[in-house]
């Protein structure tokens, strides 16, 4: 083990998984991805070691990413876990419901990369 933090990225947008992973490779971090809410608490149950981090998307097909975090949120390894809500929705509604469900942050879309980095990191160490 490397002992490098365990991100699971859950992101409907191929591009901007991509992008997300890549930055955060960059700064050794250790990525998985997951293509919606459903993969995404599916991969989540069935990690070895919980996640230390995950990043996700609000609107996705089969899952969306409040649904997911309710759901991930029940599991009790993942009680503290820090979720950060990846989105193009800004709204204070949206961020009140997604803070109710247990979201730690929220990072709206298009972001820098930096900014990107500095949160997770600031989540993490």
């Amino acid at each position: 083990m490397s002992g490098a933090p365990r991100i699971l990225i859950v992101e409907d947008s191929t591009m901007v998984r991509i992008t997300v992973k890549r930055t955060l490779v960059a700064v050794d971090f250790e990525v998985e991805e997951a293509r919606d809410g459903a993969e995404g608490l599916a991969k989540a149950q069935q990690s070895p070691a919980p996640y230390d981090l995950i990043l996700t998307d609000l609107n996705m097909p089969n899952m969306d990413g409040l649904t997911m975090i309710q759901n991930i949120r029940k599991l009790p390894a993942y009680a503290a876990t820090p979720i950060v809500m990846l989105t193009t929705e800004s709204g204070e509604e949206k961020k009140s419901v997604g803070h109710e469900s247990g979201i730690s942050a929220w990072l709206v879309k298009p972001f820098e990369p930096d900014a990107l980095v500095e949160l997770v990191g600031g989540m993490l160490f």
